[in-house]
């Protein structure tokens, strides 16, 4: 009976410690992973990017803007799409552009917006990867 007894302590705490290796495993495991998905260097994401050279053209409420773009891909496949897509990535900055009015380019929010419509319709455009951020690197509104 005593030897029963013991036999089941024993089978209990087996058990536990098992239990307890195994959460630990998972958890280091876990943390790890995450650890593996840090930001990508300033020379990654340039080897990634496109710069898209100055565009002018006309707004709708009649006055016009001068601007360029940086555009960050998750990669040299998705840089090399881009490369290749050259004319469309204009063609759809100047139809968005002819949309919006002198005052919803202005300011730090208007420009926000802009990046983030063109990365929107440029990711529906992209076929071998996504863009990741929309840059301006230079904008003149007259």
């Amino acid at each position: 009976m005593k030897n029963n007894k013991l036999v089941m302590i024993m089978s209990v705490m087996l058990v536990a410690i098992l239990l307890v290796g195994t959460i630990a495993v998972v958890a280091v495991m876990k943390l790890s992973a995450e650890d593996g998905e840090k930001k990508p260097s300033i020379d990654e994401v340039l080897e990634a990017s496109v710069d898209i050279p100055e565009v002018t053209t006309n707004l709708a409420s009649n006055d016009f803007i001068k601007i360029s773009f940086k555009i960050e891909t998750d990669g040299k496949k998705a840089k090399e799409e881009l490369q290749k897509r050259d004319f469309q990535v204009k063609n759809l900055i100047i139809y968005e552009l002819s949309e919006k009015k002198a005052e919803e380019l202005q300011g730090k929010e208007g420009k926000m917006n802009l990046e983030e419509t063109l990365k929107a319709k440029l990711n529906d455009l992209m076929q071998d990867g996504k863009i990741n951020k929309v840059y301006i690197t230079g904008s003149l509104l007259q």
